[in-house]
C-alpha cells in the first residue's frame, strides 16, 4: 500500500513589495503565494501575493487542472498578501469555486476580507470591479484558536505578532504537517507561544526570515518580521523536521539570501530558502528526508556543450565530494551537470571546467548554487541544475 503524498509549491516568496532586480532572480521577486495539494486532492492556496498570477496562468494553460473547490487561506490584509488577486485568471471563470478564509479586522468589521478585495479593485484603482470575477466565491471568518476540517485535513489558525493582526495556519494532512508562519516578530510571550503551538512537530515549518538578526534587534524592530536565527531557534524547540526561510526582504539579493541560508544550515540540519518554483514533497517513506526540487521552467535557455570539469560540493547527507565529469548542457547563467553524487538542494558547488582558448586549454573556475535535481539520463547518475554566481 502506497504512502499518502502531499505537494507544496512556492509561487511567491518575497516580502513587502515585488522585485524585478536581476540580483533577485534566482529566489524570485513575486510576493507570497503557496499551493498545497493534499493527499485527498484538496487544493489550498496560502496568501494572494503576486505569485498568485503565476499560479493562475499555470492552471488556465493546463487542461488537466480542473479543481473542485479551492480553499484560500489569507494570513492578513497588507498589500503584499492580497495584490495578486485581481490578476488571478481562474476567478474570472464561472465554473470555478473558491472558499476564502481570514479574520475579522477591528478596522473593518464583519466581512473584512471581501471588503479588502472589493476596495483594491474599486474605482479609480483598477479597470474593473470585484463583480467582474464570476467564479463562485464564499467567505468564512476565522479567529486565532479556531480549528476546522477540510476533507481529510485539519486546519488550525493562531494569532501572530504583526501590525494590524496576522494569522498563522497549520495544515495537518495524512502525509504530514505544514506550518505557515509568515509575518511574525518574536518578543511577545503570548504570541511567541502561539507560534510554537502552531508549528509543533511540523514536517515543514515556513517562517518569516525577512531580516538579519542585527536588523531585527535594531532598525527593523517593531516592523513585524523575523530572522533566520529566530526560525532556527523555534525549529529546534518544536521539533520541526524542515525549516523554510520565507518572506525575503526586497533589498536582499540572491547572494544575501545565500548567506542567510548558509548560516541557518550551520545550526539546523534541514533548511531551505523559499524559492519561486520550488516544490517540496511530503510523505512517502518515513526514513527519507524531506526533498525539494525546482522544475525546468526556472532554468535558462541551454545549449549543448562538452567541457571536461571537476565538481566539488556537499551531498544531501552533508558529506563533501569531488568528482570528474563532462558538462554537456550549458547556458550563460548555469549548467545541467550529470553527477554520480547527489548534492544538497540549494548548496554551493565549485565547477572547474577545461575550456579551449587562444593559448590552449584554460581552466574556468565557477561557483554556483544547486537549483534543480532529477534523475540522470544514465543509470546511477543525477542531473544537477546549477546557476552560476561567480
Amino acid at each position: 500500500m502506497s504512502s499518502p503524498i502531499a505537494k507544496l509549491s512556492f509561487w511567491g516568496v518575497r516580502g513587502s513589495t515585488p522585485t524585478v532586480d536581476p540580483a533577485t532572480w534566482r529566489y524570485g521577486g513575486n510576493t507570497p503565494c503557496l499551493e498545497l495539494i493534499a493527499p485527498d486532492g484538496t487544493k489550498f492556496i496560502l496568501d494572494c501575493g503576486t505569485g498568485l498570477r503565476v499560479l493562475g496562468s499555470r492552471w488556465t494553460s493546463d487542461p488537466s487542472v480542473t479543481p473542485a473547490t479551492t480553499h484560500i487561506l489569507v494570513t492578513h490584509y497588507h498589500w503584499d498578501h492580497i495584490q495578486g488577486l485581481p490578476f488571478f485568471s481562474p476567478l474570472y471563470n464561472e465554473k470555478n469555486h473558491f472558499q476564502f478564509y481570514s479574520f475579522r479586522s477591528k478596522f473593518l468589521g464583519p466581512d473584512s476580507l471581501r471588503q479588502v478585495f472589493e476596495a483594491q479593485m474599486a474605482l479609480p484603482y483598477f479597470p474593473v470591479d470585484f463583480s467582474a470575477m464570476n467564479a463562485q466565491r464564499k467567505f468564512r471568518e476565522v479567529d486565532g484558536g479556531d480549528s476546522f476540517q477540510v476533507g481529510e485535513n485539519k486546519i488550525t489558525a493562531r494569532w501572530l505578532n504583526h501590525p494590524q493582526g496576522c494569522l498563522g495556519f497549520r495544515i495537518e494532512t495524512p502525509a504530514g504537517i505544514v506550518a505557515y508562519a509568515t509575518d511574525n516578530e518574536p518578543g511577545l510571550p503570548a504570541l511567541d507561544k502561539n507560534l510554537r503551538e502552531l508549528a509543533a512537530d511540523a514536517d515543514i515549518f515556513i517562517n518569516d526570515a525577512q531580516y538579519s538578526p542585527s536588523q531585527l534587534a535594531n532598525e527593523r524592530k517593531g516592523w513585524g518580521h523575523s530572522s533566520w536565527s529566530e526560525g532556527v531557534k523555534v525549529a529546534h524547540e518544536i521539533n520541526a523536521k524542515t525549516l523554510v526561510l520565507f518572506h525575503h526582504d526586497p533589498d536582499s539579493t540572491d547572494r544575501v539570501v545565500d548567506q542567510l541560508l548558509r548560516q541557518a544550515r550551520d545550526e539546523f540540519d534541514s533548511v531551505f530558502a523559499a524559492s519561486e518554483g520550488m516544490v517540496i514533497t511530503l510523505g512517502g517513506a518515513a526514513s527519507e528526508p524531506v526533498q525539494a526540487h525546482m522544475p525546468g521552467s526556472r532554468t535558462a535557455l541551454r545549449r549543448e556543450a562538452q567541457f571536461h570539469a571537476c565538481v566539488a560540493g556537499v551531498t544531501a547527507d552533508g558529506l563533501r565530494f569531488e568528482e570528474k565529469t563532462v558538462v554537456r548542457d550549458l547556458s550563460i547563467q548555469g549548467a545541467l551537470i550529470s553527477l554520480k553524487h547527489s548534492p544538497r538542494m540549494q548548496s554551493e558547488l565549485q565547477v572547474v571546467m577545461q575550456a579551449p582558448s587562444s593559448n590552449g586549454m584554460q581552466e574556468m573556475v565557477l561557483r554556483g548554487y544547486v537549483v534543480r535535481i532529477e534523475e540522470g539520463a544514465e543509470k546511477g547518475t543525477t542531473a544537477v541544475g546549477v546557476v552560476f554566481t561567480d
